[in-house]
């Protein structure tokens, strides 16, 4: 990937560097957080830098179920199953909205560039997973060059944020990236958020709670952030910023088989529960009727959502667990009057201090070139 500068690029790498300096390690094969200023000459340098936006998309538990293929000026992008969360996720909901994130990076970097960016999406059910193609010409004018310089900024933040509301002008523009099959819906009145506070709360301590879905989710959960490092995926139990015991003895509370996963799980539900009466605002996105075709294109209106917030100074944070548990997706829909509507991806936004980036795997872990 071209980067803009040997400074910028060192201060991407200084924290995995440090790392590497405590452990007396080889630095893991990450990506950086830093795109190019302009399209590199050679398609192949193009894929790849295209690639290295889109890897620095959000994903369930940062699992980040992607892989590509290029081939000359084509990209491929495909599920990657051995990152599929099938207990929580049975039906692959949360992945393919992923996947549509990083897709969604993929095109505005094509944008920016001046390039005509063509897609061919496929069907959900395609044997080889294949999610959609990407083909490029040259010719086309500069846009989304905003949304562009906010792909390395993009956070997904899990920090108390300050309470404060959304201006509505700026609740107009994340609204206007949802697509005509999609809609969004919106929660700030004060005591609707605090009751769905505590309905995230039970849905949180539940699944936790369930032996399969919390060792499913425990996978993907690291250690800290040197941990988080070694492996190049998965939330750091750090970003939760659990105090006290949970954080000291982690390893035991959200360990399934443990006699202290109940005092894990309350420790989660209140963070979750305090995270969501932080914030400024709740919105819910939902497709009408159900179709998993929208799944992907519902997670490239998230993309282009959180990249608009990123640029306007909002956080996001998506909180699935209460999606991936019935009793609370029927009673979140209710409370959101979306009734007959398909719910995607349940959030909250705000204003809070900006956390670190979370590691990315490099180009080389997840895409396979060849030069046409």
């Amino acid at each position: 990937l071209i980067v803009a500068g040997g400074a910028l690029a060192w201060s991407a790498l200084r924290p995995y560097a440090a790392w590497a300096s405590r452990a007396g390690a080889a630095l893991p094969p990450l990506q950086v957080w830093t795109v190019p200023d302009e399209a590199p000459a050679d398609d192949l340098d193009r894929a790849r830098a295209m690639i290295g936006a889109a890897v620095l998309a959000p994903s369930h538990w940062n699992a980040q179920p992607w892989r590509f293929e290029v081939d000359g000026a084509t990209v491929r992008l495909l599920a990657d199953a051995r990152r599929a969360l099938p207990v929580t996720d049975p039906d692959q909901r949360a992945m393919r909205l992923s996947l549509g994130a990083a897709l969604e990076n993929l095109l505005v970097a094509c944008r920016a560039w001046g390039l005509r960016p063509a897609v061919t999406y496929h069907p959900p059910d395609d044997p080889g997973g294949a999610i959609a193609e990407v083909a490029w010409s040259a010719g086309g004018a500069s846009r989304d060059r905003a949304l562009y310089a906010a792909i390395p900024e993009r956070r997904t933040n899990r920090h108390a944020y300050d309470g404060r509301g959304l201006y509505a002008e700026n609740r107009a523009a994340l609204t206007a990236q949802i697509g005509a099959d999609l809609r969004l819906h919106w929660i700030d009145d004060r005591p609707a958020l605090h009751s769905i506070a505590d309905l995230a709360f039970e849905a949180v301590r539940d699944q936790i709670l369930d032996h399969r879905a919390e060792t499913e989710c425990r996978a993907w959960m690291r250690l800290g952030d040197d941990e988080s490092l070694r492996h190049g995926d998965g939330i750091s139990i750090d970003a939760f910023e659990l105090g006290g015991p949970a954080k000291w003895f982690a390893s035991r509370y959200f360990d399934p088989d443990s006699w202290l996963l109940g005092e894990g799980a309350g420790s989660m539900a209140k963070h979750v529960r305090d995270g969501v009466r932080s914030a400024g605002a709740l919105a819910l996105l939902t497709a009408l009727p159900r179709r998993p075709d929208l799944w992907v294109p519902a997670g490239q209106a998230y993309e282009r959502m959180a990249l608009t917030a990123t640029g306007l100074g909002i956080a996001m944070q998506p909180i699935d667990t209460p999606l991936e548990r019935s009793a609370p997706r029927a009673e979140l829909v209710r409370r959101f009057g979306a009734e007959g509507e398909e719910p995607l991806l349940f959030m909250r936004l705000g204003h809070a201090r900006r956390p670190d980036p979370s590691p990315r795997r490099s180009i080389a872990l997840v895409a396979s070139l060849r030069k046409a």
